[in-house]
């Protein structure tokens, strides 16, 4: 099962920390992959940030941790660059879809949507009562802002 820190957030959310790099790299080298804020610009630069642009990074730093992330573009600007300059980035776009598609092809599952084999149960802790255990073994991975639970 693929255990993905929602913005970095191991045991809750820490909005004070979410989508900073050092974050970031904290939940990887604990083990986990997580799910980043992008935001673009016009002229190309990239920043990590949920509501606005924060941190500012390069595209360098994305790709030296490419295997471990979940990139959530959340402008029209970052999701064109991300998907049209690179195979390697695992990038995705929606707002409250029910179901969205990742550029590596796993269904990302709005939180209570039905779940499949090659589906993201995302934060399941919004729904408790929506899922059994057995629903949440049979998804391909669970991003939470709780994901040490599911360790």
């Amino acid at each position: 099962m693929i255990l993905i820190a929602h913005r970095g957030n191991i045991s809750g959310p820490l909005p004070e920390k979410e989508n900073n790099p050092r974050y970031i790299d904290f939940a990887i080298e604990t083990g986990y992959n997580v799910e980043i804020d992008i935001r673009g610009s016009l002229d190309g630069e990239l920043f990590l940030g949920h509501d606005m642009p924060q941190y500012k990074i390069t595209p360098d730093w994305l790709f030296e941790r490419a295997q471990y992330l979940w990139i959530h573009a959340k402008d029209i600007m970052s999701l064109h660059s991300l998907t049209t300059h690179s195979d390697m980035l695992n990038v995705f776009w929606h707002q409250h879809d029910d179901y969205t598609l990742t550029k590596n092809g796993y269904i990302w599952a709005y939180p209570g949507s039905v779940l499949t084999p090659h589906s993201i149960c995302v934060m399941p802790e919004h729904v408790d009562d929506s899922y059994e255990d057995d629903d949440l073994l049979r998804c391909a991975g669970i991003c939470s802002d709780f994901i040490e639970r599911y360790k």
